[in-house]
């Protein structure tokens, strides 16, 4: 039956890990950088004291058995096998809510923020703040199939999402996303479908238009300065997945170091640390994060998704769904509520917070539980 939902169980071949440790042992390295910081992307010496720790102290068995603990399933959706976390709550009353990363990330932003989320009587909460948690792959990355034709694009994630809510059994439901995932969960939220209840996103897809210039606020004057910041300096990854990602994955999927510093650098770049992305996540929590894209070998199939969506992952879609928005101070681009109130008629939540970055339930897992919990208080 093609609609099963199918328990998944992980146990990578030895022999898949045993070739990872003769990748990186010959490694080709690059001449250093000419400069003494990440101003050219991840530095040499970085990449090689986290290649070292990937071959000598990392253990891929221990991510494995945390992912096969929690609950794994596949089912197929739309001819296209997708992979999930399930994770349900101990309290009947929970919430059902699906959480979608976006890239370079995976299921395992979410690992921090299960237990209080699911258990929150056990974290210092309330039953009453209980959620059951999806927590699928989206199309091309982690376990989740590569599509092997175009069109998997947002609106088609999106469909594919409430089906799976529909598949599981949730008649209401909740939706929350960051990066692509916010794309995809405010897509949820423009299509409406009767179960969901609401959605909450970290990165609102939102940008001022030309009558929004004329009197900026502070906080408008540093978002616009971060997405100016972005388009200069920080978005040549995209732009080369947008356009070009089958030429980009030949390097990625052949060369652990590569894809690792591929990831690595945004890790620096987008999470909110004093210099090194170490700071924040550790070796392991990044390395746990890089192999759900090196051993599927994703580096071009989740590239893809720029190609099929980077040109309307921006838009001011009219949104009357209620929805919440948390804006941490390090998140890529960081919209306003005016320029959002423009779109969205029914914000139930809206915070600015003071740390945090654009991996919200990575960074700060206990500000991120906060705000969902708060958010959606407001349609129990």
């Amino acid at each position: 039956m093609t609609e099963a939902i199918r328990p998944f169980t992980l146990n990578i071949p030895q022999a898949d890990l045993d070739d990872l440790q003769r990748r990186l042992a010959a490694t080709r390295w690059p001449e250093p950088e000419t400069v003494g910081d990440w101003r050219q992307g991840s530095p040499l010496a970085a990449v090689q004291a986290l290649a070292a720790h990937w071959q000598t102290r990392y253990d891929w068995r221990a991510c494995e058995a945390r992912l096969n603990a929690l609950g794994q399933f596949k089912t197929i959706i739309d001819g296209l096998d997708i992979h999930f976390l399930h994770v349900r709550s101990p309290h009947p009353d929970a919430i059902p809510l699906i959480i979608t990363h976006g890239w370079p990330g995976s299921v395992m932003e979410f690992m921090k923020i299960i237990g209080p989320l699911t258990d929150p009587v056990a974290h210092g909460g309330k039953a009453e703040d209980a959620f059951h948690l999806v927590m699928p792959s989206l199309p091309g990355f982690g376990f989740s199939q590569k599509p092997a034709d175009a069109g998997w694009g947002v609106p088609r994630i999106a469909m594919a999402w409430i089906t799976l809510m529909q598949r599981l059994g949730y008649e209401r439901w909740a939706a929350q996303g960051g990066d692509w995932g916010s794309a995809v969960t405010t897509t949820i939220g423009v299509i409406n479908p009767p179960a969901c209840a609401a959605i909450h996103i970290n990165m609102p897809l939102i940008y001022p238009g030309p009558d929004d210039l004329a009197d900026l606020t502070d906080m408008e004057k540093g978002a616009i300065a971060s997405l100016q910041y972005y388009q200069e300096w920080d978005s040549g990854y995209s732009k080369q997945q947008q356009t070009r990602p089958q030429t980009l994955g030949y390097g990625l999927v052949d060369s652990p170091t590569g894809q690792a510093a591929w990831i690595y650098e945004k890790m620096w770049a987008w999470t909110d640390n004093k210099g090194v992305p170490e700071d924040v996540l550790s070796m392991d929590e990044m390395l746990d994060n890089i192999m759900l894209y090196w051993l599927p070998g994703t580096g071009a199939s989740s590239a893809r998704l720029y190609w099929e969506s980077f040109g309307a992952f921006g838009g001011s879609v009219p949104l009357s769904l209620p929805v919440g928005v948390s804006i941490y101070p390090k998140e890529i681009f960081r919209a306003s509520r005016r320029w959002a109130e423009k779109h969205m008629t029914n914000i139930i939540h809206w915070n600015e917070l003071a740390q945090g970055g654009h991996f919200a339930a990575w960074e700060q897992p206990a500000v991120y539980v906060n705000e969902i919990r708060t958010c959606f208080a407001k349609i129990r």
